[in-house]
């Protein structure tokens, strides 16, 4: 049975919240086995556990923080939702799209940015 709405919904509000805990394994948790991240898409990729672990560690390492700016959004076995990051003075903004196996894991997140999405932060 696919996953509804409130599940994609739950389960991108509890990578939200891992992220801004700081534990980049809560992270990995959210990912299937042999999940597959790129961040930003057409950049850093990241596959199994032991890379995403890596790659959460380093982001969340430069004091990275994310907070949602838009409602989520789903259709079939994917969530999408517009959130900001913060790194020191920076803030990015994001496009992340999530997809989900049959358990509510995540097999394949594609955050989308570029250059022209981070900014200063009161410039």
């Amino acid at each position: 049975m696919p996953l509804s709405h409130q599940d994609i919904e739950a389960r991108l509000t509890a990578y939200i919240d891992a992220f801004n805990s700081g534990s980049a394994d809560a992270v990995a948790d959210l990912f299937a086995p042999d999940g597959l991240l790129e961040d930003p898409v057409g950049g850093a990729t990241a596959r199994g556990r032991e890379e995403i672990v890596a790659f959460y560690a380093g982001t969340m390492g430069m004091g990275a923080k994310l907070t949602l700016n838009a409602p989520i959004t789903s259709a079939a076995d994917t969530g999408a939702f517009a959130f900001y990051a913060t790194v020191g003075d920076m803030r990015i903004d994001v496009i992340e799209l999530q997809h989900f196996n049959a358990d509510g894991k995540i097999t394949h997140m594609k955050a989308y940015f570029s250059n022209e999405n981070m900014h200063k932060i009161g410039a």
